[in-house]
């Protein structure tokens, strides 16, 4: 009986073992491949004129493939997004963990998981026939399709993940915490932002880094509220982001040295990705060891 017990835990193991290792190679092997696809392009165009030049022409004669305005759009829309949807999801978590009725918790919560559900390309219809006309009409400008309309879809789009896992973090909070802050004296609101929260910070920070994920990556929903137009980034005007650009040339583009760029802009992309990732893991590895 013991035997069967050790084999059985061992054939588990195994499992969990060879699926971990299909997604290591998973990732390896997209990695591998936008390299092979994407040096070529690089190499040609030349990194400093890719990376830092303001102007893509692709069609043009002759063509350039400058990606800077693709990458600051994409730094200030996720950033964007980023300032507006973390504090109202955060803030959102904490009532719908602590202080909300039970009727009104699961009310909001199956919204919330509503939310999640939509597809992108419904949040990104939404917004072209409501967003992108009241941008105009409020703020008086020719074209609602802006960067402020990619702004506030993604700011929306990333509410769900970012509340969803920080009340299953905030949920998790053993309740003795609370009760003997409480004993010490602290009003309930206390409790919650100095006990609650701090004890599931590892919980809410991989919530921002699945909303910041997701607002990276979103392309559809983007596509049809900024206006994807190669300007340099501004308020009230057409953008491209990085995503848009690849999926907004990537069906057309024959073989050659517009594919290859695509590619290239795709590999930024992966690379921009796991930076910020990284940068968020470092920065929570270091609050916890402080």
């Amino acid at each position: 009986m013991k035997n069967r017990k050790r084999l059985f835990e061992n054939i588990v193991h195994g499992i969990f073992l060879v699926l971990g290792l299909v997604t290591v190679g998973c990732v390896l092997l997209i990695t591998v491949y936008l390299v092979i696809s994407g040096i070529p392009a690089i190499r040609e165009i030349g990194l400093v004129e890719f990376l830092f030049g303001d102007t893509w022409a692709s069609t043009a004669d002759p063509p350039q493939f400058g990606i800077l305005p693709f990458i600051l759009t994409s730094i200030y829309g996720t950033s964007g997004a980023i300032l507006i949807g973390v504090p109202i999801g955060f803030m959102t978590s904490v009532y719908l963990a602590k202080v909300a009725p039970p009727k009104l918790k699961s009310t909001v919560s199956a919204a919330v998981s509503l939310l999640a559900g939509i597809p992108s390309v419904v949040y990104g219809l939404v917004g072209m026939l409501v967003l992108v006309p009241g941008i105009r009409e409020v703020f008086d400008v020719p074209d609602g399709s802006s960067l402020l309309a990619a702004i506030i879809v993604l700011a929306i789009m990333i509410l769900p993940s970012i509340i969803n896992v920080s009340v299953t973090a905030l949920e998790a909070v053993p309740k003795e915490y609370e009760d003997a802050s409480l004993a010490l004296g602290a009003t309930p609101i206390e409790t919650y932002f100095r006990v609650s929260v701090p004890a599931a910070k590892s919980g809410i920070a991989a919530a921002v880094v699945l909303g910041v994920g997701r607002a990276i990556g979103e392309a559809m929903a983007v596509v049809m509220v900024s206006g994807n137009v190669a300007n340099m980034p501004s308020l009230f005007q057409s953008v491209r982001f990085l995503t848009t650009a690849v999926s907004s040339e990537m069906s057309y583009a024959g073989a050659g040295l517009r594919r290859q760029a695509l590619f290239s802009i795709a590999l930024v992309l992966f690379f921009f990705i796991m930076l910020i990732n990284a940068a968020l893991n470092f920065f929570l590895k270091r609050s916890k060891e402080g």
